[in-house]
């Protein structure tokens, strides 16, 4: 199965996180996610991951939040990266 990539970023935050964002367009589903996107954005401090957005097979759609893995509900790659920077600046609002 053939991808391209379509966005890779990577920053150190002014208050030492790390922001790592890839999204790659595939050629097919990667079930039960119901597009062609895979991806994974994250968001560490001090080496632990803090917020986190993937899709994997058999697991579909979902968000890390903290120790929290909640379901996500992917609409386009525009979407998630606010649904991703809303909820780092959310975590980081409240600690």
């Amino acid at each position: 199965m053939k991808a391209s990539l379509v966005l890779r970023f990577r920053d150190v935050m002014a208050d030492g996180g790390l922001i790592e964002m890839v999204v790659w367009r595939l050629a097919q589903e990667v079930p039960p996610s119901r597009h062609c996107f895979k991806y994974r954005l994250v968001y560490v401090v001090d080496g632990e991951r803090i917020i986190g957005f993937d899709n994997e097979r058999g697991k579909g759609d979902h968000k890390h939040v903290g120790a929290r893995v909640l379901p996500y509900q992917f609409v386009g790659v525009d979407g998630l990266i606010d649904d991703f920077q809303s909820e780092v600046e959310r975590w980081k609002s409240a600690h």
